[in-house]
């Protein structure tokens, strides 16, 4: 059974920093694309970045570039999520994604397996 578990979520005030972890199990991840999404309440989901299973290529939403850095740990089967200077704007529950051959895609129905999600709160 794969399995997808984020931890790392919690409070911040704004201008702070937290890292995200995920932890890929269950199966091989060998190739896999591995990401972030997010929702905040109501409000629809939506793309956060992603790495390819390489690492040589990343993606990211406009909204987070230059303060989120994604990066991965294949030998961990894990991927994580540095976010700096965050906003209140950035509050959701993020999820941790992973996908066969998507090279870091930013939509997500592309993407095959998603964690139950870590939340984030950021204060002003």
């Amino acid at each position: 059974q794969v399995q997808l578990v984020e931890s790392g979520g919690g409070l911040v005030q704004a201008g702070g920093s937290l890292r995200l972890s995920c932890a890929a199990s269950g199966r091989t991840f060998s190739g896999y694309a591995m990401g972030w999404f997010r929702q905040a309440p109501g409000k629809e989901r939506e793309f956060v970045a992603a790495i390819a299973w390489s690492g040589n290529i990343t993606n990211y939403a406009g909204a987070v570039k230059g303060r989120f850095a994604i990066s991965r740990d294949n030998a961990k089967n894990t991927v994580y999520l540095q976010m700096n200077s965050l906003k209140p704007e950035d509050t959701a529950v993020y999820y941790c994604v992973a996908c066969d051959n998507c090279r870091a895609s930013g939509y997500p129905n592309r993407y095959d397996y998603w964690g139950q999600g870590t939340q984030v709160t950021v204060s002003s």
